[in-house]
This record gives C-alpha cells, structure tokens and sequence, in this order.
C-alpha cells in the first residue's frame, strides 16, 4: 500500500465515520442538548459538511453536554488573560515575515543582456 492509499484511506475511513456521526446527532442528538433546535429540520442539512471534519468534537461536546457538566458561565468569560501576548507575538512575527522576504529578493543580474522572446511559426502546429 502507497502512502497516497493509506492517506485517502484514512480520509474515506473518517469522513465515513463523521458521516454516521452526522446522521445520528442530527436525527436523535441535537433535538436532546439544544431545546431551539427542536422542530427546526431545515438548517441541519447545513451543519453535515462541520460535522464530517470535526465529530470527535461533536461527540466530546455531545457527552458533556448530556452528562451535565458543562461550565456553562464559564463558556462565556472572555479568554483575555492571552491576548496581549499572542497580538505582540503576531506583531513581531509578521515584521520578521516581511523583513526575510524583502532581505531575501532576487535581483536583476547586473550584465546580462535581456532577450526577446518571440514564437517561431514552427511552434504553433
């Protein structure tokens, strides 16, 4: 087996398990742990694509949701203990990203004489 068999393989393999995830959260889970979503089948068609790539998300919160310990207050406190470091991280980073790519440019070699390229009638067949 190839390398690119065993990758596709294991894409076909989850996507067919997120598949069976998606259809049975769909059908039985999200009417049970979000009481909005009862009597709404419009939109669930729409969250397949999500739940194809990411259901062991949707099954970890699934189980924590109907085992009841999910923190829900804490669910909305903003995560800002963080962000000044990650913005002055991000800073730092880009300005290095873009002073590499403009330390980094090619230049025109000084004598080489430019060419002009042209197609000959021969090419064209």
């Amino acid at each position: 087996m190839s390398i690119f068999e065993f990758f596709f393989s294991a894409i076909y393999i989850w996507l067919m398990i997120g598949g069976g995830v998606a259809a049975v959260f769909l059908i039985v889970g999200i009417d049970r742990i979000d009481e909005d979503a009862q009597d709404s089948y419009i939109f669930r068609p729409l969250l397949v694509p999500g739940i194809l790539l990411i259901w062991p998300l949707v099954l970890w919160r699934w189980y924590i949701l109907e085992m009841g310990h999910d923190k829900w207050t804490a669910r909305y406190a903003p995560p800002r203990k963080y962000h000044l470091i990650i913005s002055i991280f991000l800073v730092i980073t880009v300005c290095v990203i873009i002073y590499m790519g403009l330390s980094n440019r090619q230049t025109w070699p000084q004598n080489t004489a430019p060419v002009q390229l042209s197609i000959s009638t021969g090419d064209l067949k």
